[in-house]
């Protein structure tokens, strides 16, 4: 998960602090050292992550894009100028932009905001941006929430007290509320001073950044692994009181499969050394066949480990989570029916490799796979009504086609509760009745009259005519032409 780090470079943030024994500090002094911090943290245990450095004021400046070279984020950091007034908006927009070029919209990203709380003054000061909100046009919309997931944590170089003397927490707040309630705000605790950074900083990394360690077992094999970044709890909107479901500590590798491509959701970090490690050997395995691990990650939810590479030189072994359920993948059927093909009383693959048990056929079939009729465009529906004139022309002859499109018209017609159609359709069926030439078979009349009237006893909504299982079928008559009814 990249993290954008958006550092306000204002004047504001030139404001002196006292800390005892040493030279004047201004608070930009405690932001890059807290920064530090943070970039220390990452640089040792986030080695896989990639970290951009943004700086604004009323403008802002991409000063290390995405990178996992911290000296280069931490060089650019201590270089840091001086601007002027804050417009924070921009600044969003900014960040914005940097992630959708590098990463797209389905990327998660974790921005980090480190202001004075100072938040600006009149036009391009994020109060005067919050209060028209609601007043923007579509080309000028605020900047949140993100087009991708994110979380915004906002690190205040101030404590409450100061924050809450005006209505930057408000807004700041707002902030947050806007991007979804996906975020925090912290503030310093106590006089602004290095310790009180620290503490800050050092919340900001238990709270997003502390690694999640877990144990990789397969059978009598184990590895200590590290995963990146931590798993998030999942909650399942369909249970009456849901619970959200956690990683365990402890997976379980339960089988692996071939894999012709890649998803990209967590990465899972090697431990180092020479000793033989059951996570070196399943990566490489991964890497070499091509294949995935199924994983188990907690009662009735699973995943999958694969490999994938990085450049040229380097791989990481991946982690994509599955939704929870013991059916995560409808094609794949239960994971706890899955097991070796060599427990199958006959080889479901045959003895050639010829055939393959998957993907497992549904039971029921679904009602997008049925020839349903469904009318986007006017051009649609007056395609099927034309085919019923067609069939209306051509009758004794075309009976047995001309009900089948006209119950195929009803039945759509029921469905969508389009009444004013049967009716239309009936008016139709009545006035070709009117046109039929002298010649014509008497049989024609007799069924176009009989199926215009079935069309207006649907089209009142009387259940007893318009139930959707029944069918129009021809009248009987007596008429013994060529090509006529069948008796039914």
């Amino acid at each position: 998960m990249p993290t954008v780090v958006l550092l306000d470079s204002s004047l504001s943030m030139t404001r002196p602090v006292s800390v005892e024994g040493s030279e004047e500090f201004q608070r930009k002094n405690l932001a890059v050292h807290g920064l530090t911090m943070l970039f220390e943290h990452m640089a040792t245990n986030y080695r896989l992550e990639f970290t951009s450095l943004v700086a604004f004021s009323s403008l802002w400046e991409l000063l290390v894009p995405f990178s996992r070279d911290y000296n280069t984020l931490q060089e650019a950091l201590n270089n840091l100028e001086d601007y002027d007034k804050t417009c924070l908006e921009a600044a969003l927009q900014g960040v914005s932009n940097v992630v959708q070029q590098e990463w797209g919209t389905s990327c998660p990203c974790q921005v980090v905001l480190v202001t004075d709380g100072a938040l600006g003054i009149g036009r391009g000061s994020l109060r005067h941006s919050l209060q028209t909100v609601k007043q923007r046009v579509d080309d000028k919309k605020f900047p949140l929430p993100f087009p991708f997931p994110s979380k915004l944590y906002v690190m205040c170089i101030a404590n409450a007290e100061e924050l809450q003397a005006t209505d930057s927490m408000d807004n700041l707040e707002q902030l947050i509320n806007l991007n979804g309630g996906e975020g925090q705000i912290y503030t310093m605790e106590g006089p602004l001073c290095l310790k009180s950074v620290q503490s800050m900083f050092g919340k900001l990394i238990d709270q997003a950044y502390s690694p999640f360690h877990a144990v990789l077992r397969c059978g009598n094999l184990t590895s200590d692994v590290q995963v990146f970044p931590r798993p998030e709890p999942v909650t399942i909107d369909e249970e009456v009181d849901p619970i959200p479901k956690t990683v365990q500590t402890e997976g379980d590798e339960i089988g692996t499969g071939a894999t012709d491509d890649t998803e990209e959701e967590t990465s899972t970090n090697q431990m180092a050394g020479k000793s033989p490690n059951f996570c070196v050997l399943l990566h490489g395995s991964l890497k070499v066949e091509g294949m995935v691990a199924l994983v188990q990650l907690g009662p009735d939810w699973f995943g999958m480990l694969y490999s994938q590479a990085d450049s040229k030189k380097k791989s990481n072994l991946m982690m994509s989570l599955f939704d929870p359920g013991s059916e995560p993948l409808p094609w794949l059927g239960r994971m706890s029916q899955l097991g070796p093909a060599s427990d199958a009383a006959e080889n479901p693959y045959g003895e050639d490799d010829s055939k393959s048990p998957f993907p497992i056929q549904p039971k029921h079939k679904r009602s997008y796979a049925q020839n349903v009729t469904v009318w986007i465009k006017a051009s649609g529906l007056q395609t099927d009504v034309q085919k019923i004139l067609r069939n209306a022309k051509k009758l004794p002859e075309k009976t047995q086609t001309f009900y089948k499109e006209l119950n195929r018209l009803r039945k759509a017609a029921l469905a969508f509760g389009f009444w004013e159609l049967l009716k239309s359709v009936a008016e139709l069926l009545e006035r070709e009745c009117t046109l039929l030439p002298d010649s014509a078979h008497p049989d024609a009349a007799f069924q176009l009259s009989h199926a215009a009237q079935q069309l207006k006893l649907a089209s009142s909504g009387d259940s007893k005519y318009a139930v959707f299982e029944q069918n129009i079928t021809p009248m009987l008559t007596d008429f013994s032409g060529g090509g006529g009814a069948d008796r039914i």
